[in-house]
């Protein structure tokens, strides 16, 4: 069955194909085994995939909020097994939102009724916090810088982690960020040197600096062989010449510098047509299959919302507030511990290289 996603052709073999007629809202898939999870399910309506929160799955059957057109062709894709490797570990945000219901709210519960928009917002702002510095929410990204020397912040950008360029080997080697230089906006003057200002008395600016035009024009090849202030190290300064180098110039894979204003990342002008990785930390709201937490940290996102929920809400005993801030505390020190990830072999290993006796 091909079906048109968007421009792209795509086809899929373990899939199901119906016709909407205007009325009928609910469908038997016919998947033998049937899917058990609405996670484990994508759903196409003309070619363009449906949100999971305009339709529910259950049992094989699927229900749209809104019966799909008459002559609309639905595709229904299962996803495959090799399509899930490495998500067991997750949770998605509707299911946390499901069991958060299904545990907290209800008659006889420490929240009696609640709606779903609320818990939402609350989930979302649990992951975007623990994003910083609970969760795994580090991503990568590979490019190859453009003549231009410039490479666009990710949509999710926070801080980033390393950046680093590949050598030949396919190795990853680091590169630092300058601290001297910039992209200062540049203030449009006349002949006179009095700024100039638009029609609507906005003060005009140009896109890029001299500064960094300078920069990025600037050939560090040609520096002096015996400067110790510039960003390479060659063989001449490694023999013995070091002393009173400054270690965050000590390397020679290039500078680069951040405009978060502008959300662009500059480089140094060596830099043109070689392959570049950042590893950066992200808010951990991107698409829906993004905005997940590893399972490890599931108790302490039900605190969270459940402490949010609380504490917003009128007529809530202070000693259950508190009972509740303690609670997310205690299950947020338990999910730094568990995503930690230390293993001692590693550590031994590390520290054994540390201890070594240098002889001179």
């Amino acid at each position: 069955m091909a079906l048109f996603k968007g421009t792209q052709q795509q086809y899929y073999d373990n899939s199901k194909t119906f016709t909407g007629n205007g009325s009928n809202k609910a469908f038997v898939l016919g998947f033998s085994p049937a899917p058990l999870l609405e996670s484990d399910i994508d759903v196409f309506v003309d070619g363009t995939e449906v949100d999971n929160g305009d339709y529910v799955y259950a049992s094989g059957t699927l229900t749209f909020d809104t019966a799909p057109a008459n002559g609309a062709l639905i595709l229904v894709r299962e996803i495959n097994v090799d399509d899930q490797l490495g998500n067991y570990q997750y949770i998605g945000l509707q299911d946390i939102t499901n069991n958060f219901r299904v545990a907290y709210v209800g008659e006889s519960k420490i929240i009696s009724k609640v709606k779903i928009p609320d818990i939402n917002f609350h989930a979302q702002r649990a992951i975007q916090e623990f994003s910083y510095d609970t969760l795994k929410s580090e991503k990568s990204q590979e490019i190859e810088v453009p003549p231009s020397l410039k490479m666009k912040l990710p949509h999710d950008y926070v801080n980033y982690v390393q950046f680093s360029c590949k050598d030949d080997a396919g190795l990853e080697k680091i590169i630092y960020p300058t601290r001297n230089t910039s992209n200062p906006n540049a203030i449009l003057q006349d002949g006179s040197y009095n700024y100039v200002f638009g029609d609507d008395n906005t003060l005009l600016t140009l896109e890029d600096s001299e500064t960094w035009k300078s920069f990025k024009s600037s050939d560090a090849a040609n520096d002096n062989l015996n400067s110790t202030t510039r960003p390479d190290v060659d063989a001449s300064l490694a023999q013995g010449r070091r002393y009173g180098l400054t270690p965050e110039n000590a390397q020679s894979n290039g500078l680069f510098f951040i405009d978060n204003s502008r959300g662009y990342i500059f480089f140094s002008s060596d830099f043109t047509g070689r392959i570049v990785t950042i590893k950066y930390i992200s808010d951990g709201l991107g698409t829906e299959d993004e905005m997940r937490v590893h399972k490890f940290a599931e108790e302490a996102i039900y605190k969270y919302i459940a402490h949010a929920i609380l504490a917003t809400r009128v007529g809530t005993p202070e000693y259950i507030v508190a009972r509740f801030k303690k609670e997310k505390r205690a299950a947020l020190r338990q999910a730094k511990l568990r995503l930690s990830n230390l293993k001692t072999r590693e550590i031994n290993l590390v520290m054994k290289n540390k201890s070594k006796i240098i002889k001179h």
